[in-house]
């Protein structure tokens, strides 16, 4: 790590994701220094840029650590020629294709004394932390989540997500497991889970989950990638204090219909950035999988059910 320096980044994938929301990012956040980009079909403006993540790391370029916002098929390898290569590695979410894969990264990068910063960006959104606060202390009586959402307007043309590997409409939905593992007090299991697979492809559309928590409290969760005009990002609870609604995707917190006072402009990835700052200067690991955990137990404990075919007309 340059002493007293930025923390020199390589950033591997340039697609809609990366450039609408990692680019900036690092362009806006102290202590980091985007100095190169990996990707298969595209190149940056101005910065080196290479066909993969291997080229970029031989090209003798100083980089600190690797950004990777590739999709998570695949992504095994990458993560792997980054650690060989001695560099820190964030993850974009999914962290991976398969629980067993992100283990292994997490034992390699700790047998090198890298980092390794699995990244949730809707943990920071600037709501999340006043909800986990009001909770903490909470009896809650029951926690609903529903996150419904267009995937022709997120995701046009996206072939990834539809198949092993993508997700799904798990894709949106890890990020509402991503803030409710970090919002509820307690840990909660899945119980059951009903996913509804499109005839023509390989990947969920939609899902109905079932969890308990550790006190036997009721978590259910409906995700949907059908839902056109407005959309839904909303986690709401009973509670003893009152009903509690965490809406628009973490930016908005209303109690008994009060509002919140706003917490301000919502800025995720440049949350992101700063966290890896921190991590990378005391040379701490964040490599929390438990929003992973549950996608793969919906998978495990899945019903399948088969509904109408679905046609991206972008594809």
């Amino acid at each position: 790590m340059p002493a007293g320096g930025p923390i020199r980044i390589g950033l591997v994938g340039l697609g809609k994701i990366a450039r609408d929301q990692h680019l900036p990012a690092l362009d806006a956040v102290e202590g980091v220094e985007l100095v190169a980009v990996a990707s298969r079909n595209a190149a940056h403006d101005t910065l080196p840029s290479f066909d993969s993540v291997e080229a970029m790391l031989a090209s003798g370029i100083e980089i600190d650590a690797v950004s990777l916002c590739t999709p998570p098929q695949g992504r095994f390898e990458q993560a792997a020629a980054v650690l060989a290569a001695n560099k820190h590695l964030i993850l974009e979410k999914p962290p991976g294709a398969t629980l067993s894969e992100v283990e292994a990264l997490k034992r390699m990068a700790a047998e090198k004394g890298l980092v390794l910063f699995a990244t949730w960006h809707s943990r920071f959104a600037p709501q999340v932390e006043a909800a986990r606060a009001f909770l903490a202390d909470a009896a809650i009586r029951s926690v609903s989540i529903e996150w419904k959402e267009d995937v022709r307007k997120w995701h046009p043309g996206q072939q990834w997500i539809w198949e092993p590997g993508g997700l799904g409409v798990f894709d949106p939905g890890i990020n509402a497991l991503s803030i409710a593992t970090r919002i509820l007090p307690r840990p909660f299991r899945l119980v059951s889970s009903d996913l509804f697979f499109p005839e023509n492809r390989a990947a969920p559309i939609a899902a109905s989950l079932s969890f308990r928590d550790s006190a036997e409290v009721p978590v259910s969760a409906e995700f949907d990638w059908r839902q056109t005009g407005p959309q839904t990002w909303t986690i709401s609870a009973e509670t003893d204090k009152g009903r509690f609604e965490l809406t628009h995707g973490g930016t908005r917190l209303v109690i008994d219909g009060a509002e919140a006072p706003s917490a301000g402009m919502e800025e995720e990835y440049r949350g992101i950035y700063r966290r890896f700052v921190d991590l990378a200067r005391t040379d701490a690991s964040d490599a929390d999988f438990s929003p992973f955990i549950h996608v793969c137990d919906a998978f495990t404990l899945g019903r399948r059910h088969v509904v109408d075919a679905f046609h991206d007309e972008a594809a």
